[in-house]
């Protein structure tokens, strides 16, 4: 039998069992704060109870809401119309959400701060614009235009961060005015006749339209996905267990292997079921695991964390307060000239109304959905997916049955008020319990 090296540690300094505790109520508070990985290694299936009772009761719902939304959304619309889950609707639907995914992963980077950036639609406008501009009317190679327009989104972002943390103006304000200016920008870049069309068969014309039709494509990446949570888990297991400190058990990290597993090639068999892999989402993907990786395994995102929870204490601890901002409006920049590119494929051009209506509202609602606090200092990346996820599935449901379109906004805005009251109370009862 082999014993539980933390649980070693711990026995060696406990007191007696015969021991007066000199406060009883701290001890029993001491109590709730067990690392969730030592409950599941020592009660098994108990231990899920325990901490899933542990979370509801300290207001940690995580990504449940948004899960639970998103299977009430399936059967509503699924029984109102077959379509719906169909493999044409559902590839329809991966495709569709890339542009303000991509978007909202900036904008989640700014919202982890406690900030906000309304210039992002408008920054995207410019990204379509400058492409068009510089490949079809100047006669730029595409490659280097695509180049110069994300470049150009990363300065934008940064002349905004610049603003907010050197100069000391509300983010709110200075990226409002990002908005209109940016806004401006892009309709002088276009001209007089205000739209450009690009080349379907171009680098971006082909973002949203090419598919890897071989069944070999979505399979393989299922398994890819499958692998590389497990061996991640695997390791990380490994070097907490040699650092004597609480880890998750193999049979948990199995189950949730198991769980993907089977998420994920049931998703490959719809898209094999219609056109293929969409690229569109595979360089997706590709983002929220290397971003997720950024902000949760790097000094750099541990940072934007610590700034989100207190900025007078980041600054304390040494952390470059006005250099982290400004990056960060610098990334949200750079996310939105990528989404923008990806809107300019999906209409094969870029005019007038690229980056407005309701793009912006959308890229928000998005990430706040998904499960970013609009307080700071709580969410993932991966949170863009799954706001994504939602707003588009029901932009796609209502389409299905033909309701109008103010409808649509009605909806989606009901839904993300629910949301933000939902992050407002968990926050209430973290602070009841202790935990914010």
């Amino acid at each position: 039998m082999t014993t539980d090296k933390s649980a070693t540690s711990l026995d060696k300094t406990a007191a007696p069992a015969d021991a007066p505790v000199g406060n009883p109520d701290a001890a029993e508070g001491a109590a709730t704060v067990l690392d969730p990985r030592l409950l599941l290694r020592e009660q098994g299936f108990a231990g899920y109870i325990t901490e899933f009772k542990r979370k509801i009761s300290g207001g940690d719902l995580g990504s449940i809401p948004v899960i639970v939304g998103l299977a009430i959304i399936a059967i509503v619309f699924q029984s109102m119309n077959s379509e719906f889950l169909s493999a044409k609707n559902i590839s329809d639907i991966a495709t569709s959400m890339v542009a303000t995914g991509m978007m909202a992963v900036g904008i989640i980077f700014v919202l982890l701060l406690g900030e906000i950036d309304l210039s992002v639609g408008s920054v995207s406008g410019v990204s379509g614009a400058l492409v068009a501009v510089l490949s079809v009317t100047q006669g730029m190679n595409e490659w280097l235009a695509i180049l110069v327009a994300i470049v150009s989104g990363a300065v934008m972002g940064a002349i905004h961060g610049f603003f907010f943390a050197r100069i000391g103006a509300p983010a709110f304000a200075v990226t409002l005015a990002g908005l209109l200016f940016w806004l401006g920008f892009m309709l002088q870049l276009l001209g007089d006749s205000g739209t450009i069309n690009l080349d379907g068969d171009g680098v971006v014309g082909q973002l949203t339209t090419y598919y890897f039709t071989d069944v070999a494509a979505a399979y393989g990446l299922a398994a890819i996905a499958v692998i590389g949570y497990f061996a991640a888990a695997f390791l990380d297991t490994r070097r907490r267990e040699a650092a004597g400190i609480p880890s998750r058990p193999i049979a948990d990290i199995a189950v949730r292997t198991g769980v993907l597993a089977v998420f994920a090639f049931a998703a490959a068999y719809m898209f094999n079921q219609y056109r293929g892999l969409p690229l569109a989402l595979v360089l997706f993907l590709i983002v929220l695991v290397g971003t997720d990786f950024l902000l949760r395994r790097t000094a750099y995102g541990r940072k934007i964390f610590a700034l989100g929870g207190s900025v007078e204490a980041s600054r304390r601890a040494g952390i470059n307060v006005t250099a982290i901002r400004i990056s960060v409006f610098s990334i949200a920049g750079t996310f939105a000239a990528i989404g923008g590119l990806f809107w300019a494929s999906k209409i094969a051009a870029a005019n007038q109304g690229s980056g407005t209506g309701d793009l912006l509202m959308n890229v928000i609602a998005a990430a706040v959905i998904g499960g970013t606090s609009l307080f700071g200092g709580r969410g993932r990346t991966w949170n863009a997916l799954l706001g994504v996820m939602v707003i588009v599935s029901i932009q796609y449901g209502l389409s299905l049955e033909g309701i109008a379109t103010p409808i649509q906004y009605m909806i989606t805005g009901g839904v993300l008020l629910a949301t933000v009251v939902i992050d407002s109370v968990t926050r209430k009862t973290q602070k009841t319990a202790g935990r914010a």
